[in-house]
């Protein structure tokens, strides 16, 4: 494994300052659409919008893996920032639309800092402990760290392998979204619904690109890359359903789907980021996710 060049002459290319750039106008759009969509969007019920946001955020996998039409490879460093990206997203998607406004409405709740604490740490640990659970029942492969949980893969296709890995990551992002609609901030549920879009667009050319390599054509991968989004709508049903039949859930639920992301984020997208010298680059998309994150939340808000 070769050592990976200094951090400061990969930023004196043109393709950070670029994406930068890049990121910067589509948060100035957000900014400026944000007071038309909030006028539709306060028209809709808990449940409504956390279908609908989950099912958009979702079939924004579909969209990053669009450019597999006049490309057919990643670098494996472009592959390990854009991990590194949405990692920083789903850091600060967790942190500040899950975690705070769960501590908030506990503590409003119960009426204290301690039993609020209490309750969004049982329900990380809930999470990340499900998570736990189903990584190790369901068989499911990564790119990079290949066949995973004690399941015989040989015994089912290597794709469906694939849509089951990426599946593990997409339902606790679903969830997270359909949750995030049940407080009074709506601006909260629009933040996580486009922090988790961002996420999935490299996310989706990750599993194009890999789904080229194993020999599929650009239509069956394009294909099975959507196929992999539509398991967010699905956590969004579960989770915007939960919150609406019951209101008391609320803190419980967004500390669960807290929970589930930070065991995705810490297990998965992390370490694979890391497997191959490109730490430097990594890091530097997980700062930039953050930062793009955070600027969402404050631009919504």
């Amino acid at each position: 494994m070769q050592s990976e060049e200094s951090p400061a002459s990969g930023m004196l290319r043109p393709g950070p300052i670029l994406a930068v750039l890049a990121l910067g106008l589509f948060v100035a759009g957000v900014a400026a659409l944000w007071p038309l969509m909030r006028v539709w969007l306060e028209g809709l019920g808990t449940l409504q919008l956390g279908i609908l946001a989950s099912f958009v955020a979702g079939m924004f996998t579909g969209v990053g893996a669009i450019p597999i039409f006049v490309m057919r490879r990643l670098s494996r460093e472009l592959e390990d920032s854009l991990m590194g990206f949405g990692a920083g997203v789903m850091f600060a998607a967790t942190a500040f639309e899950l975690v705070l406004p769960a501590a908030s409405i506990a503590e409003a709740d119960f009426g204290s800092a301690w039993a609020a604490a209490l309750v969004v740490g049982i329900g990380i640990a809930l999470g990340g402990v499900l998570m736990l659970a189903l990584h190790r029942l369901v068989p499911h492969e990564h790119f990079v760290t290949g066949p995973q949980s004690g399941a015989d893969p040989q015994k089912i296709l290597r794709v469906w392998l694939f849509i089951f890995a990426i599946g593990l990551h997409n339902l606790p992002e679903g969830l997270a979204v359909g949750v995030g609609f049940g407080g009074e901030d709506l601006s909260d549920g629009v933040a996580l619904a486009i922090g988790i879009g961002l996420q999935n667009m490299p996310e989706g050319l990750v599993v194009a690109v890999a789904l080229l390599s194993l020999g599929y054509s650009r239509l069956a991968a394009l294909g099975v890359t959507l196929l992999t989004g539509l398991v967010q709508p699905l956590g969004g049903l579960i989770g915007a359903g939960a919150v609406t039949l019951m209101e008391m859930l609320l803190p419980w639920g967004l500390a669960f789907a807290a929970g589930a992301m930070l065991f995705v984020i810490s297990h998965e997208i992390i370490p694979e980021s890391h497997r191959c010298g490109h730490e430097g680059k990594a890091t530097f998309g997980v700062l930039l996710g953050f930062i793009m994150m955070l600027t969402i939340g404050l631009v919504l808000d």
